[in-house]
């Protein structure tokens, strides 16, 4: 039976429809929050996927443009891929969801959200959120929630809870933060070098919101919700566990891991599970589950040997952080380079400079069409792990970490008036062991600045990680955690920003939260760890941004002029702009306010366009000193063209001091010369001289 729920939510209404629509999900949530609609459904297959060793959850969020009134560009006029920030949008709504289902369910889960329409005051993506979450704990679908997500402002120092569009605008902050009734589950945050003290009280302000929104979504279970499911169970035996530490005892496991090159433990992993292998050859019931068996074997080893023992496996102390070495201007040729090296993990920063016109398009759920004038990139190949496949693009998790570098980054990019370039940076990983999107911060601060960006300060990221015991006192935060403290550890929290404060965060973790004492550790230790990467690395690698851009970058100035003259520098059908393209070799662009950028590499071309532009904007006057090409020649003179549409005559007996029989004798058609303006009569007629330039 139909039933509808509403609560305020931040001074707007949040109104969930249950049993109204998709009856034939597991459960279905038809959310409005303001006039933004979104339908979430979760649906579970009802047997487990064979074969695999995960927990197969899908997360979509799908932009439908008719939601914003749009109809879609290109030959199909139909929604394409997902858009980067769909992509962002399932992470962020996978994150804080996939450790409340079960350890061992093996059952396929898809979250599907459709927004149907979009209130710009009302985030489709919050919506999403807390629909994915409200149609998982009303199904039947297994889930230890329900949890609820909150979004966090700043606005002149003062939180705003679900910030509308304007408050977006201004806001220092974009946090994002997802609860349980009890813990934090997921952080997400873009900052203007918020203070930590005063992330950590966002955090929590958002938990408390968090816990009315749980207090709504048990009203809806308790009415609407649907028993949970029974299912089978892919836990492995106590008794594999058993036999296999009979084969290699806790020890020799310890050994095996204990090492700090990647490739020298998993060929020791390599010839433990081919002992495995071969000892359980005839147990058939066994034999598939090897793999799976020795991953949560290793995982309790290395958890033991953390936690209890404080060893980590590559023998580091626990707020130790792997070697570092930081190197700019490896690549020639392009506008800027910065390799970053830690421990085994490696990243190579590439930053390309073009003008603002370069600046990427996306026709997204917005009112306009939005442009994006910084773009980083995150390249993750198979080679820097050490294996081998086909490249197929990039991935979710691809754009996720150039996502969250570019949010790092932001924050210290210099504005359009200071620095008229659209930027690009590419962080290609030459070799991973273990946080590759805080490595690619740091790379791309040295890149940035080798450019010749002027960035207002160095960044640089660091990732920390989490072993818990039975209790919630009962942990261990772990600084610059490595792949296998990543693997088998609880958390994986990064935190990227300047001397100052934070300016990005990304949390994930495979446990039901984390208490308050944690993060604050985890924090903490960040802030520790990038200050030595601060002082100790990037900036002896490079102090201060360079004062120019690179020989190979283009070289722009921008020109003010009146918005009335535009149509006089264009010209009819675009034939005057054109012309000073092709003759300077520059690239022009011209705003509606009349701010014009030209663009080039030769700093000659760029200062004739300019002479030209100035000329056309310009009224002539006597006195004026002008540079011009012949264009036209006559007995008594030669006619130059200062400006498109604006010749000027230089009478013969003005061309030099001494007597010139023959204008040819002096100049030709094509030659540029400099002139002096030495009348404009009442008829607007131009006068020049190069007789008279020196007096």
């Amino acid at each position: 039976m139909f039933k509808s729920f509403s609560m305020e939510l931040a001074g707007r209404t949040l109104t969930v429809d249950v049993n109204r629509v998709a009856a034939q999900a597991n459960g279905a949530a038809f959310m409005h929050y303001g006039d933004t609609v979104v339908l979430s459904t979760a649906t579970a297959s009802e047997k487990p996927r064979e074969g695999i060793d995960f927990f197969p959850l899908s997360v979509e969020y799908e932009e439908k443009l008719y939601s914003v009134g749009k109809i879609p560009g290109g030959f199909n006029k139909r929604e394409g891929k997902a858009s980067e920030n769909a992509v962002l949008t399932s992470r962020v709504i996978d994150r804080p969801m996939r450790p409340l289902f079960p350890k061992d369910y093996r059952n396929d889960v898809t979250l599907n959200n459709l927004v149907l329409s979009v209130d710009p005051d009302c985030s489709p993506e919050l919506t999403a959120m807390l629909g994915s979450a409200i149609a998982t704990a009303i199904s039947d679908i297994p889930f230890d929630g329900p949890c609820a997500t909150t979004q966090v402002g700043l606005v002149e120092g003062e939180f705003v809870f679900n910030p509308n569009a304007a408050q977006k605008a201004t806001s220092d902050l974009q946090l994002t933060v997802a609860s349980t009734s009890e813990k934090v589950i997921m952080i997400e945050a873009g900052a203007n070098e918020v203070p930590e003290d005063k992330m950590i009280e966002a955090i929590f302000a958002a938990h408390e919101v968090n816990q009315k929104v749980i207090e709504f979504i048990n009203q809806i279970v308790a009415e609407c919700g649907k028993e949970k499911h029974s299912y089978e169970s892919c836990a492995i035996p106590e008794e594999l566990f058993a036999a296999m530490k009979e084969i290699v005892t806790p020890e020799e496991m310890e050994t095996a891991v204990f090492t700090d090159v990647k490739q020298v433990r998993e060929e020791n992993i390599r010839k433990i599970r081919d002992k495995f292998n071969e000892a359980f050859a005839e147990k058939e019931e066994w034999l598939p589950l090897v793999d799976e068996a020795l991953y949560q074997y290793q995982k309790k080893t290395v958890r033991k040997m953390i936690l209890k023992d404080q060893k980590r496996p590559d023998g580091r102390a626990i707020d130790e952080i792997r070697k570092l070495s930081a190197e700019i201007d490896i690549i020639p040729r392009v506008h800027g380079s910065g390799m970053f090296t830690r421990g085994q993990t490696q990243i190579c920063t590439i930053t390309t400079l073009a003008p603002l016109s370069d600046a990427q398009r996306i026709d997204g759920l917005d009112e306009a069409e939005k442009t994006k004038r910084y773009m980083h990139h995150y390249n993750f190949p198979s080679y820097s792990v050490g294996e081998t496949k086909p490249s197929r693009g990039p991935g979710r998790r691809e754009i996720g970490h150039g996502a969250l570098a570019e949010k790092a980054l932001l924050p210290v990019l210099p504005s359009e008036e200071e620095f008229p370039y659209a930027i690009r940076t590419v962080s290609e990983t030459f070799e991973s062991n273990g946080s590759t999107s805080q490595a690619s911060v740091c790379a791309s601060t040295l890149s940035l600045m080798a450019a010749g960006v002027p960035i207002k300060k160095p960044v640089a990221g660091i990732s920390t990680g989490l072993v818990t015991g039975d209790t919630d006192d009962d942990y261990l935060v772990l600084t610059d955690i490595q792949g296998l403290e990543d693997f088998f550890g609880d958390m994986d929290f990064k935190v990227a920003g300047t001397h100052d404060g934070i300016t990005a965060i990304q949390m994930d973790i495979k446990i039901h939260g984390l208490t308050r004492p944690i993060i604050e550790e985890a924090i903490r230790k960040t802030k520790e760890a990038r200050t030595f990467i601060l002082n100790e690395v990037l900036i002896p690698a490079i102090a201060e941004p360079r004062a120019e851009v690179g020989k190979y970058a283009p070289k722009i100035i921008q020109l003010q002029v009146d918005p009335s003259k535009i149509s006089e520098i264009i010209g009819q059908k675009g034939k005057t702009i054109n012309k000073i393209i092709e003759e300077t070799g520059v690239k022009i662009d011209i705003t509606d306010d009349g701010r014009v950028s030209i663009c080039g590499i030769e700093e000659e071309g760029i200062a004739r366009a300019k002479e030209i532009i100035l000329a056309i904007v310009t009224d002539i006057e006597a006195g004026q000193i002008m540079t011009g090409k012949v264009v036209r020649i006559m007995q008594f003179g030669a006619f130059v063209e200062l400006a498109p549409n604006k010749d000027g005559l230089i009478h013969i007996s003005k061309l030099s001091k001494e007597r010139v029989n023959k204008v040819e004798d002096v100049v030709n058609i094509g030659d540029v010369v400099t002139v002096k303006v030495i009348e404009v009569d009442k008829m607007g007629r131009i006068n020049l001289s190069m007789k008279d330039l020196a007096e």
